[in-house]
């Protein structure tokens, strides 16, 4: 059974003479949700049901509750409710909100992890109304991959806040709420125990739930508790290979391996091959508690505690064919295919073929240690304890009716981390060491057909090495190291009065009025502790020999996805498990080996180490690390009115911010504290009203204004540098102002049968200041290499950190690469949508149809346009020369209006479910559009894409479930993620153009038992 229903928005519209109506016990059925099109109104974020409260079961009767809901309601929020409490549709809260109308969702190996709500990411996340905080340093609250669904009872997003809403969102508002106690009036008792198969691993992770609640009468009142706890593991992998092929030959320029002439026309080479395995393995608890106590009829006392404790450790590799523009002119493709760039901003860019089938083979005239193969481990962990705390009371008096509360959010987390990277030595006689750089010549092989990316070691090459020398240890060195395990702690303490008076009997119009004030302070405290090097030459790389221990053979498991024959399957690791478990152990290791070297003793004479030991004092840990503190006071007020068939609110809030960042300025190796101030107000207007036109038939219509603030990263004084020779270094940008948001919203629905709904909804959004990304190239010249001093004049920002590979002909570390930092656009944005939605059941037709009358519908769509704003994407370096190939005349730089990170213009999810004689199933079919996205593949950087966001093309997904009641008591059932088996397919510049990225994603099966006692 569900808790269903939301106490209206003011609590002076309903008598409260009646006793809170309980939430049924557990029943133990379908581990399914309603996903409803709601458009609700809640008297705060913060309060779950507590009026006209409608005990229902099974999911018809949660969907007619949630109709009735929609029907007496005035602000715009939708609903998703457990069937059973605490038993969402997926396992994953950004998946079960992949149901609502106009949100879609990102994976990370398959994973929900990101949500957008009307296309975009600036959206809150609160637990029963208390803001939370992500594990970074961004503004989006708690990863949804931290909490599990388990300890939720029902999810409301909030698409039009009224005035005593918490301002912060673009899209809207995400409330997780839990079970309240003093809804209950039969003790509630459960356990869930499950297991999830995850193929690509072929692994079985356990899950395990449980609930318990009760009320009891003390004398002194009623006292309720309710507890609900979780623990999970998950594993996920996902294949990732990435294909560059930003390198330009023209016509005439280029021979085959052979020596024979290569083609007159001009074509895209082969740049870099990079095959990438991720690895996740979750391991999360969770708990929530709530303890009410009502002493009185008219007064309410409560208290919160929600804790996740979650640990999620990274275990990738990525095998690279690096080096490989070094022979672009001498290994002319087999097979082309023609790649049509399309237009951007109405400038044709044309087409031009570009390599699709063929071999890279070594060529030791034109360059001796070219292509060359890399052996990287990603190895980390993100470990991050989350705390909620919610304290307050609620107190009536006639008119008169105050609620205050006290609350506390915290976000902690550390990212132990040790990536290693090894260079393979191809012992073929055919390819001597050079004495110099560390690596040495293989050939590869690669096919691009059929819209896969593969490639991997031709092993048909006479330059070839043989299996048995790819994994062994004496044939790879160590090229490079990181080290770290940064800290960013978060914070939040807010406290809030919110009072209503009651004007019902005193006016015709206005029912009651509104007012409250909202006090928080958040702070953000990043502190990096980072050690890297890479090594570049060979007197400064150990073999693998002086820490064989250490080395294990890499997964060979890339194919199985979609059973791919060419890949790179054959490589050896720095052990990933005690480069985790062991880290400290493993780095010192490595440490040794380096100061072994012949560089490594140069260093240490001259009173250094190539690999320095884990210092947070060091410049450039202080320089990276930053302190931010935000102190907002807000108040609002709010009328609320009644006449005949149209009803509303309308009310005001003010908001008042003030921003202190705290970093370093690091300067030939000294370091100076910097600090800046910034403050500002906004007033935002909030009127929502509906209005009964017949008694099948509603409209309702929003008008209201929120900001977004930038992350705390954006506003950071301080700078981290990657370790990648194309990352780019980011800047932040303290004089940010907030985005400003207008939104109008207006609906139709149409109830034209029992359980069953037509809407149709209209939204339009005005953005200003919005936040772009502005990138400065580094220069290269006509061979592709960089400026290796600094100041870089020529553009870009001085990298200290990379080695330069092929980047330069000097080896070493340091040099120019591209410059990102956020600005505010200066221009305003626009965003249009429809959204339709739709759900029938044929329940009605019971004694017609039989057991077909099980089945039911819920579909919805969303349609979204996006226009306006100046700030532009511009061509990268190589993309400028590409497309000068196609048309010498081109107007350069070509530029694109950058306009919304993961924004799809359509989308879709369709559900079939059947309910009767204890069964229970659900097929959910989720359809998005293309979106472009800085989500790729393998480190891949704006720089390689030639200069512009990726587009992630349109794909689907099916989800299943089916559940069997075995008794009252006992409920079995299976769950599927993923069962097609649909993959992400990426391309450069625009939609169905140049193939970049793939992403294989796992399919995952959950399966188990629910008990309730």
């Amino acid at each position: 059974m569900a808790l269903t229903g939301i106490a209206a928005r003011n609590a002076a519209e309903c008598k409260k003479d009646s006793k809170r109506i309980l939430t049924a016990l557990l029943a133990g059925t379908a581990m399914t949700m309603v996903a409803t099109p709601a458009w609700a109104q809640a008297e705060d974020t913060a309060e779950t049901a507590e009026e006209n409260v409608i005990v229902v079961s099974g999911i018809r009767s949660s969907l007619a509750s949630a109709l009735a809901e929609k029907r007496e309601a005035v602000s715009l929020v939708e609903i998703i409710q457990a069937e059973d409490i605490g038993k969402l549709p997926d396992q994953n809260l950004a998946e079960v909100l992949e149901n609502v109308t106009g949100v879609q969702i990102t994976r990370t190996a398959g994973v929900g992890t990101g949500v957008q709500i009307r296309g975009t990411n600036d959206n809150r996340t609160a637990i029963n109304g208390v803001s939370t905080l992500s594990s970074g340093t961004g503004r989006g609250g708690i990863n949804f991959e931290d909490i599990n669904a388990a300890i939720i009872a029902s999810v409301e997003v909030i698409k039009a806040p009224t005035a005593k809403d918490i301002e912060g969102a673009v899209g809207g508002t995400i409330n997780l709420r839990t079970i309240r106690p003093l809804d209950l009036t039969d003790r509630l008792a459960s356990i869930r125990v499950q297991g999830e198969y995850s193929e690509l691993s072929d692994s079985i992770s356990p899950r395990i739930s449980a609930s318990f609640g009760d009320v009891w009468d003390v004398g002194a009142g009623e006292i309720g508790i309710v507890v609900s706890g979780s623990y999970s593991k998950q594993e996920a992998t996902s294949f990732r290979p990435r294909v560059d092929r930003d390198t330009v030959i023209l016509g005439g320029a280029a021979v085959t391996a052979a020596g024979a002439p290569g083609p007159n026309f001009p074509f895209l080479g082969i740049q870099f091959l990079n095959q990438e395995l991720e690895n996740f393995e979750y391991e999360n608890y969770n708990f929530a508690g709530t303890l009410e106590w009502a002493p009185s009829d008219n007064l309410k006392l409560f208290f919160d505690a929600i804790v996740s404790d979650q640990t999620r450790t990274q275990d990738s590799s990525r095998i690279q064919a690096s080096g490989v523009s070094s022979l672009r002119f001498n290994n002319v493709p087999d097979a082309f295919e023609t790649v049509n760039f399309g237009s951007l901003d109405g400038v044709a860019l044309g087409s031009i073929e570009a390599a699709q089938i063929g071999s890279i083979q070594p060529n030791l005239a034109r360059d001796d240690d070219d292509p060359n193969l890399r052996f990287s481990s990603d190895t980390g962990a993100r470990v991050t304890d989350n705390q909620v705390y919610r304290f307050g009371g609620e107190w009536e008096s006639g008119r008169f009716s105050v609620r205050a509360e006290a609350s506390r959010s915290t976000s902690n987390t550390t990212n132990p981390n040790l990536s290693t990277t090894l260079n393979f030595i191809n012992p073929n006689p055919l390819t001597p060491l050079d004495g110099s750089s560390n690596d040495n010549s293989v050939p590869f092989r690669y096919d691009l057909s059929g819209g896969s990316l593969t490639f991997g070691v031709d092993f048909d090459s006479p330059f070839a090495p043989t299996v048995d020398q790819l994994l062994d240890p004496n044939n790879t060195v160590l090229d490079a190291v990181t080290a770290s395990n940064n800290r960013t702690e978060n914070a939040e303490n807010a406290f809030r009065i919110d009072t209503t008076l009651d004007l019902e009997g005193l006016t015709s119009f206005f029912t009651s009025f509104d007012l409250g004030y909202r006090y928080n302070k958040t702070s953000t405290d990043f502190t990096q502790l980072r050690s890297t090097f890479g090594t570049g030459a060979i007197a400064n790389s150990p073999s693998g020999s002086t820490f064989a221990d250490l080395i294990v053979p890499g997964p060979s498991n890339f194919g199985d996805f979609d059973g791919r024959e060419l890949a790179f399957r054959n490589f050896v690791l720095i052990d990933p498990n005690r480069a985790f478990s062991e880290r400290d152990a493993v780095f010192a290791t490595l440490q040794g080996a380096l100061d072994a070297t012949p560089g490594g003793q140069a260093r240490i004479a001259a009173g250094g180490r190539l690999l320095s030991d884990l210092d947070v004092n060091a410049p450039s840990n202080l320089g990276a690390s930053f302190d931010i503190n935000e102190t907002t006071n807000s108040v609002y007020g709010q009328m609320n009115f009644q006449s005949g068939p149209v009803r509303g609110n309308i009310g005001l809030r003010w908001v008042s911010t003030t921003i202190d960042s705290f970093g370093n300025n690091v300067a030939n190796g000294v370091v100076t504290p910097v600090m800046s101030r910034g403050s500002y107000q906004e007033f935002l207007p909030r009127v929502n009203v509906v209005a009964d036109l017949t008694d099948d038939l509603v409209l309702r219509a929003s008008y209201t204004e929120d900001i977004n603030r930038p992350d705390f990263d954006d506003l950071s004084l301080s700078v981290s540098f990657p370790t990648g020779p194309n990352n780019a270094v980011e800047l932040g940008n303290p004089n940010l102002a907030p985005e400003t948001v207008q939104s109008f919203d207006a609906s139709l629905s149409w109830y034209f049968a029992p359980s069953s709904v037509l809407s149709v909804g209209f939204f339009h959004k005005k953005r200003t200041n919005l936040f772009v990304t502005q990138v400065e190239d580094a220069f290269e010249d006509a061979n592709g290499f960089r400026d290796i001093t600094d100041p870089c004049e020529q553009g870009g920002f001085f990298n200290p950190v990379p080695d330069r590979n092929v980047l330069s002909p000097v080896l070493g570390n340091g040099l120019c690469v591209p410059l990102e930092t956020i600005v505010n656009d200066t221009a305003s944005t626009k965003q249009t949508g429809i959204e339709v939605a739709f759900q029938y059941d044929l329940s009605q037709f019971e004694d017609t149809l039989g057991f077909a009358s099980g089945f039911g519908i819920i579909a919805n769509y969303t349609y979204q346009k996006f226009s306006g704003g100046q700030a532009t994407n511009e061509n990268s370096g190589r993309g400028e020369d590409i497309f000068q190939a196609i048309n010498a005349g081109i107007a350069v730089p070509v530029t694109r209006v950058q306009g919304l990170l993961d924004f799809s213009p359509h989308a879709y999810n369709v559900t079939l479910y059947y309910e009767k004689y204890g069964l229970s199933a659900r097929a959910r079919y989720t359809w998005r559009d293309a979106f472009r996205t800085l989500d790729t593949a393998g480190g891949a950087s704006l720089n390689s894409t030639l200069g512009f966001p990726a587009v992630t093309e349109s794909r689907g997904q099916l989800n299943a479930s089916i559940t069997y009641d075995v008794t009252d008591y006992l409920n079995i059932g299976v769950e599927g993620v993923n069962l097609m088996k649909d993959k992400i397919t990426q391309s450069c510049v625009n939609s169905s153009a140049l193939l970049c990225f793939q992403g294989l994603p796992d399919r995952r099966i959950t399966f188990g038992a629910s008990l309730s006692f």
